[in-house]
């Protein structure tokens, strides 16, 4: 039996990826992952189209089982936790995909994000006693204060399946902020934004990575990515092939390689 790799936790590390590994049939997804992420920072994770990053989130959070490997988060082992425990304890994730709830406003979709957070059982909302008011009301100012970080204040009574495409995206990512994360985990949240509301997005991570919030963040958006990380870790076919500050990444060779590489080979 050939020996495991040895897995190594980053000290105050508030998520630490060792050694993730996955295949689909014969084509291995992940390969060897590991990374950590640190406190109060914005971490992304990049790559060309394919390179397995989705594929990390959905292992992290256990959407998918792993092969082998190991994700410890706040220093627990997530193995054998369900994607709902693993929100519970404050890992809070977006998806590709907008995912907003219909039949609702956008104000009541961002307030969703809060109802692990109530105080009050439901029978006390049902008899709506003055405590449950009283939550119920600190809910709506925050979810208020949050539209409005974004822009959407104006359209908090409008279906959120109406709204375009873009603002579902950041209704999304403040209703995960709702959720109070003790880390929060971004899946191309600048997919389908413009430029306005993509300059809207670097705003509300800033302000997240202010509040002491820390991001893992899988992203396209290149300038984006180089004005808000900290610390970026690049993947490509499945494995991790460097890590450091946007700097230093912007001037990696085996990354330029990586996107120019796939880039010739589209076009050829």
């Amino acid at each position: 039996m050939s020996a495991q790799p040895e897995m190594s936790v980053a000290v105050n590390a508030v998520l630490s990826v060792n050694n993730l590994s996955k295949s689909f049939g014969g084509l291995r997804a992940t390969n060897d992952v590991t990374f950590d992420v640190a406190p109060h920072q914005v971490t992304a994770m990049i790559g060309p189209n394919g390179a397995g990053k989705t594929t990390v989130f959905n292992l992290i959070t256990n959407l998918l089982s792993k092969d082998r490997g190991q994700v410890l988060f706040l220093g627990r082992d997530l193995a054998g936790l369900s994607a709902v425990k693993i929100a519970d304890m404050g890992l809070i994730r977006t998806f590709q995909s907008a995912r907003v709830f219909p039949g609702m406003t956008a104000i009541e979709n961002v307030m969703v994000g809060c109802h692990r957070l109530a105080l009050h059982s439901g029978a006390s909302q049902t008899l709506w006693l003055s405590s449950a008011r009283s939550e119920e009301r600190r809910m709506l100012r925050r979810a208020e204060e949050m539209l409005e970080l974004v822009g959407l204040a104006p359209f908090k009574d409008t279906h959120a399946t109406e709204l375009p495409m873009g603002a579902q995206k950041l209704l999304e990512v403040v209703r995960a902020l709702m959720a109070q994360p003790k880390l929060l985990c971004l899946d191309e949240p600048a997919a389908g934004l413009n430029d306005t509301e993509t300059q809207e997005l670097a705003s509300l991570l800033r302000a997240i990575r202010t509040l002491g919030i820390p991001v893992l963040i899988v992203e396209h958006n290149m300038s984006l990515v180089m004005n808000v990380a900290d610390q970026v870790v690049v993947i490509d076919s499945g494995a991790i092939i460097a890590k450091g500050t946007p700097a230093e990444i912007q001037g990696n060779k085996q990354v330029i390689e990586a996107y120019l590489g796939r880039e010739n080979h589209a076009a050829s």
